[in-house]
């Protein structure tokens, strides 16, 4: 799956528009989780139990994106973005979309 932030694909023509893909996950973070990462706050810096945490979100995300592209017959996502909203305190939405195209090489 060819996957872009831009409008078009270096290289590449769009066929065919497939229309508004997502993909969404829903994540909370565990007691452990917050008592490592209030201890990383303290000493200031990078809080890497929430990076993992963003990181392992945006990627889950960006999978169900992909799969619900490739379920409409898509071959590449353009205009891709994220998006992420806290649902209630220390619980996090994250959105991955894009549209979905067909793609031919130039």
């Amino acid at each position: 799956m060819i996957v872009a932030t831009s409008n078009e694909v270096a290289g590449y023509r769009i066929v065919r528009h497939l229309g508004l893909v997502r993909g969404i996950t829903v994540r909370s973070r565990s007691v452990i989780g917050n008592f490592v990462g209030g201890i990383q706050s303290i000493f200031g810096g990078k809080l890497g139990a929430y990076v993992h945490l963003a990181e392992t979100a945006r990627q889950e995300a960006f999978d169900h994106m992909c799969e619900h592209a490739r379920q409409g017959g898509a071959n590449a996502v353009i205009c891709m973005r994220y998006d992420a909203n806290e649902i209630m305190d220390g619980i996090t939405e994250v959105l991955a979309y894009g549209t979905a195209v067909w793609v031919e090489p130039v």
